[in-house]
């Protein structure tokens, strides 16, 4: 049976560290201390396929929950749930139309950053 290589990350050899640098960084981090927990949470938010369909879904213009569902291929109770999720976040906006509800995107700039993530991806899998 072969021998299993170790590998190692590379780490100093020698404790020491720029001082400057780290108070400049140290002080732009405690800038975002109170936003990173939120960013956290949209992250986790956006971590799920389901709620990527919709929102890149919804990035054509409104639509009913019933098209939702049908575009997703989930119950219309499931899609509910996810566009409930979204909307608590403040990233759709919903309107009544009777019976009807329809949802649409409220944050132009959060379809930007998916569409340029999936740029992203798209180029690193070229």
């Amino acid at each position: 049976m072969p021998s299993a290589k170790i590998i190692k990350s590379p780490v100093c050899n020698v404790t020491c560290f720029d001082q400057e640098k780290v108070a400049r960084i140290k002080a732009e981090l405690a800038k975002d201390e109170q936003l990173l927990p939120q960013l956290a949470e949209l992250y986790k938010l956006l971590g799920n396929v389901t709620r990527l369909k919709i929102l890149l879904s919804l990035a054509h213009g409104e639509l009913c929950v019933c098209d939702v569902a049908h575009v997703l291929g989930l119950t219309v109770a499931a899609t509910s749930h996810q566009l409930k999720l979204l909307r608590s976040q403040g990233w759709l906006s919903m309107r009544n139309d009777g019976k009807m509800v329809y949802y649409r995107v409220h944050s132009e700039s959060l379809l930007k950053a998916l569409r340029g993530d999936l740029s992203l991806l798209e180029e690193r899998l070229a």
